[in-house]
């Protein structure tokens, strides 16, 4: 049984690039926790953009489509979301690695370093002070993935900065894809109709898609970081 920990900037991010792989992990007997990384910050005058109810509706959301997913271990974090990029480098990797370390993973999943929106590069490279091969957290973490999110991942700039291309795919049987599908459909305040790319059908183009890389009839792609064995 291995200790798996996805690291999400959003809530629906875990969901959207490693929801049928979660189910998976928990097919195969792995321990397995979420962490999303923001919230509404702690600011006196409150959030400059969301309220808090916005903040309440998608954590709500999270908490039954990850419970859906069979995921016992949802952690909120709160690091003020779209602002924090803005805050002292130090002070956001001080605040990511507590988040992982509170979970001793050996597999991780994080998001696409080079993802359009700021909140999924900043936590990508706070997490990677945490994995730093000479701490104990990082000789704890044995793998590292980078997993894609339908509008931010493949709304970046392809031939300015890498793109994503998976170097890993993770077969998903019909039960699998089916979970994260119906995971998705608890994110009613995030999820859009097709085509846009963040709507439940698109998502399992998607799956077909990467599948059919591998000729297989769905998986996940990923982006292999680290591996140490």
């Amino acid at each position: 049984m291995a200790n798996v920990l996805v690291l999400a900037p959003h809530a629906d991010d875990e969901t959207l690039g490693a929801g049928g792989t979660i189910a998976k992990h928990l097919d195969e007997g792995d321990d397995v926790a979420v962490v999303i990384a923001t919230g509404p910050g702690n600011a006196s005058d409150g959030h400059p953009l969301f309220t808090q109810e916005e903040f309440d509706t998608v954590r709500s959301e999270a908490s039954r489509a990850l419970k859906g997913l069979g995921v016992s271990r949802l952690t909120f974090g709160d690091l003020p979301a779209v602002t924090y990029p803005q805050q002292p480098v130090w002070q956001v990797n001080k605040e990511v690695h507590r988040l992982i370390a509170e979970h001793e993973p050996e597999i991780l999943y994080v998001p696409f370093p080079f993802d359009l929106h700021g909140d999924h590069r900043s936590l990508f490279h706070a997490a990677s002070v945490a994995w730093r091969p000479n701490t104990e957290m990082g000789q704890r973490i044995k793998r590292v993935l980078a997993y894609e999110v339908q509008s931010e991942t493949h709304w970046n700039v392809p031939y300015l900065e890498p793109g994503f291309t998976p170097n890993i795919w993770v077969s998903l049987n019909e039960s699998q894809l089916e979970r994260k599908l119906e995971a998705l459909g608890c994110y009613a305040s995030q999820m859009y109709p097709f085509p846009h790319a963040r709507s439940v059908k698109a998502v399992e183009h998607l799956a077909r898609w990467r599948g059919s890389q591998q000729g297989l009839e769905a998986a996940e792609g990923f982006v292999l970081i680290k591996e140490t064995w």
